[in-house]
């Protein structure tokens, strides 16, 4: 075993640690080395969502003294960054220890001298960015692993404008992490009467601004009986989702019982995520049996939602986060365009893998759209620098987040499930479904078909291999894929791009990233990514083809199939 890594399990087994951690620890190095080697090989760091792992034993797992050391380092910056009372809001989502890593971190911040705002039981996500705002905090906590298996859980840290952490801040708080070197160093307690609880008035503020989102109540009032089912997935979701589609007018909502109760154990699926067609099952079942018009999920802490609708045959499909995006910016757009709310200035922004349809609506629409690194800090990063010179409308990214409006500066399930079923509305006032509006975008701008894989490495060896795999990418590009040329290579660590034929680069004014974008002559865009919150490394592919008919809508979807499985092959992915 690594030096480094012995050096930290002794400092657990004899650093003044409790005695289930000790006894834990001493049976993995007798009976599984490797899972010890696996728990202590790093320390968990701010990655695009915050601090995320595997719950159990050691410096790279989720536990008591992970979350109280990150948090006193966290404390230790703050008090740095801002002078005067430093005010804090707390949330937590449904996962096991979800509470209890709260009131860790509650505490820990309230033995800072950090006046903390602690909601009284589980809420969402974008719940917690708006209190931050709210309650003019200068920092926030959530406790989530957001949609990752039942092992996980994590930590979210948000900035005073309730974004999450972006830099320098969020390798500041890991530098101020690192200089502590015990837990004897971590202010565990005291000055309790800092915490106060919060949870109904926030509510009913987050409620408010939420309802006056919509752009078309009058449409709602008409189809106020369209048949919605919607799922929590044992998440957040049910404290609030229900109430919000019941304030913009909602009659005819119904709730998934199977998956209605709060539950870090998540006893109906295998990962709590609405991407996942087995997480949506029992949501499409109901949907079926009552001839729904809409289905809608949300993940345990309720910043992300998938949506099924019927097709144009009448069955019932999962729609991916890209189509989504795509229905739910046109139609932000097309409808404040009708109600004149249109501004000069506006702007919607995107992450450079979600789909370029949406590019190319908002060229059409004379709106500008911004392209962002992977993840909504960076969205919201981009509404700071441009709050006092644009107006931001929408975002989103394709991984199934969008945020309406800037009162949250993160994605907001909440927001998006309220807007999803006015969008719905309004179609079916026009009668017409959300597929045949899917349709008539692709009729206007072009089928643009988006897919994503992703590959598993776990482990020091995984990281390993994924990185390895970036470096043979970069150093190595391939010359073309499936047949059709590589001509130009984003490369968002290098902040440049290359034009493969003459060698001429031009600059990408973005922050640096670990991502390769290969763009080919036929107009087809590979992304690769290692994940910042999972050990994986994921691959999105984006084709497109015109769309001149509905009767041709079978024959160019395999088409664009085809393609995207010629291009997994051709770059050995399957």
């Amino acid at each position: 075993m690594d030096a480094n890594i012995l050096s930290k399990v002794e400092q657990w087994l004899n650093g003044g640690y409790d005695a289930e951690t000790v006894s834990t620890i001493e049976k993995l190095r007798k009976e599984n080395p490797d899972e010890l080697t696996d728990a202590f090989y790093r320390n968990l760091e701010f990655g695009t969502g915050g601090l995320r792992g595997v719950m159990g034993v050691g410096t790279n797992r989720m536990n008591k003294y992970t979350v109280g050391m990150a948090t006193q380092g966290f404390a230790n910056y703050l008090k740095k960054s801002f002078t005067g009372e430093i005010k804090m809001a707390i949330a937590h989502d449904s996962r096991n220890n979800s509470r209890y890593f709260a009131e860790v971190t509650a505490n820990v911040m309230a033995a800072n001298g950090i006046k903390v705002f602690l909601f009284e039981s589980l809420r969402p996500t974008p719940e917690l960015s708006f209190a931050i705002r709210h309650l003019q905090c200068q920092a926030g906590v959530v406790v989530t692993a957001s949609h990752n298996p039942r092992e996980y859980n994590g930590y979210k840290a948000y900035w005073n404008d309730g974004a999450q952490l972006v830099p320098p801040h969020d390798k500041n708080v890991i530098l101020e992490v690192d200089k502590i070197s015990s837990i004897g160093e971590v202010n565990w307690t005291g000055w309790e009467q800092n915490i106060t609880l919060i949870g109904k008035d926030i509510d009913e503020a987050y409620l408010n601004m939420l309802k006056g989102l919509s752009v078309y109540p009058e449409i709602v009032a008409k189809q106020n009986d369209l048949k919605i089912v919607y799922t929590p997935i044992h998440g957040t979701g049910i404290t609030l989702v229900p109430e919000i589609l019941k304030r913009f007018g909602f009659t005819n909502v119904h709730i998934v019982e199977e998956q209605a109760q709060p539950d870090g154990n998540f006893p109906t699926v295998v990962y709590p995520n609405p991407e996942e067609s087995e997480a949506m099952s029992i949501g499409l079942k109901k949907a079926a049996a009552l001839d729904a018009d809409i289905l809608l999920g949300t993940d345990p802490d309720s910043d992300r939602v998938g949506i099924a609708v019927k097709d144009h045959t009448g069955k019932w499909i999962l729609l991916n986060g890209n189509q989504t995006a795509v229905l739910l910016f046109n139609y932000i757009i097309e409808a404040r365009k009708s109600k004149g709310l249109t501004q000069p200035n506006d702007y919607i922004c995107k992450t450079v893998v979600t789909s370029d349809l949406i590019d190319v609506f908002a060229a059409t629409n004379n709106i500008k759209c911004y392209n962002t690194l992977t993840g909504f800090k960076w969205i919201a990063d981009l509404i700071r620098r441009k709050e006092a010179t644009e107006n931001f409308i929408c975002g989103g990214e394709e991984s199934y987040g969008y945020m309406i409006g800037d009162n949250v500066r993160d994605k907001d399930a909440i927001a998006s499930v309220a807007m999803i079923c006015e969008m719905a509305a309004y179609a079916k006032n026009e009668g017409k479904s959300l597929f045949e509006q899917l349709i008539d975008i692709y009729l206007k701008y072009g089928f643009y078909k988006e897919s994503l894989i992703s590959i598993t490495k776990k482990g020091m060896k995984g990281a390993e291999e994924i990185a390895e795999m970036m470096t043979v990418y970069r150093d190595n590009p391939p010359k073309a894929i499936n047949g059709s040329p590589v001509v130009k290579l984003f490369d968002y660590q290098l902040q440049k791009v290359t034009n493969i034929a003459t060698g001429e680069t031009t600059s990408i004014d973005l922050p640096k990233s670990n991502v390769l974008q290969f763009l080919l002559e036929d107009g087809s865009r590979i992304s690769a990514r290692p994940s910042g919150t999972e050990p994986k490394i994921k691959f999105y592919f984006s084709v497109h083809e015109p769309l001149d008919s509905v009767a041709d809508l079978e024959r160019v979807e395999q088409l664009l199939d085809g393609k995207v499985t010629n291009i997994i092959h051709d770059m050995k992915l399957g």
